[in-house]
């Protein structure tokens, strides 16, 4: 969740794995990175039927 507040103050890609993990783990952080993704769309990551997708990767 720390490593989630940074990315959300900073603007840092805290990258696609950690974010799909995270996605997995908890529906609770799922909230955190929508908010984070739309907040930060030049990550290219977005979220396609309940899954994140890396359409840059």
């Amino acid at each position: 969740m720390e490593k989630l507040k940074m990315a959300s103050l900073v603007g840092e890609n805290p990258g696609f794995d950690f974010l799909q993990e995270c996605w997995r783990d908890d529906p609770a952080l799922q909230i955190v990175i929508k908010k984070l993704l739309g907040k930060f769309p030049q990550w290219g990551i977005t979220i396609v039927d309940g899954v994140l997708v890396d359409w840059e990767g």
